[in-house]
């Protein structure tokens, strides 16, 4: 695998791990390792997702490192609040 591709899918990656810590952040609950592994999980498919996309581009920029990041953290986002809406 090609470092830039790969280094998309870890920006992507952490954009939902950050989005995760600061749901966790923000609501003021003890920390609920079920829930933060569900993140996890969406961020690993966000990156996956990621990565599978640029192998069909012609490079990497600081830009795409930076929409990498904010699409991970967008797929954690609406993950939980999709899965939240259908549990009501």
């Amino acid at each position: 695998m090609d470092w830039r591709i790969l280094s998309v899918a870890l920006a992507a990656f952490g954009g939902g791990i950050l989005s995760a810590m600061l749901g966790w952040v923000d609501s003021k609950e003890p920390f609920d390792t079920r829930k933060f592994l569900k993140s996890v999980g969406f961020a690993l498919l966000s990156g996956i997702g990621f990565a599978v996309a640029y192998e069909f581009s012609d490079g990497v920029t600081l830009k795409d490192l930076g929409l990498a990041v904010l699409g991970g953290a967008g797929v954690d986002s609406l993950s939980n609040r999709a899965l939240g809406t259908l549990r009501r």
